[in-house]
């Protein structure tokens, strides 16, 4: 019997697929990692580990997405509309854990 994921992640999940087989900036991304564009208004591009999506820091950061852009990401990717330094400062937390 397998794991359901929570829609947020099942989401994320489709468009990392639809970002692969497109192969958009596929070569510049390690296996199990996911690339997704930070900012407000200027977004910046970060490589995180594709573990970060079950964290419940990142979700909350998903559903602002969702919420956002709904499915359509503007840079064809996975968008997060947070300042550049909150996502940095949440992510690094994770590497403490």
């Amino acid at each position: 019997m397998g794991i359901r994921l929570p829609s947020m992640i099942s989401s994320a999940m489709q468009i990392l697929k639809k970002q692969s087989f497109h192969g958009r900036n596929e070569s510049n991304v390690p296996k199990g990692h996911v690339a997704v564009y930070v900012g407000e208004f200027q977004r910046k591009r970060f490589i995180v580990p594709i573990s970060y999506l079950n964290h419940p820091c990142f979700r909350d950061l998903l559903n602002q997405a969702e919420e956002e852009f709904g499915f359509n990401h503007p840079m064809g990717a996975l968008t997060i509309p947070c300042k550049e330094d909150t996502f940095i400062d949440l992510t690094s937390r994770f590497l403490a854990l």
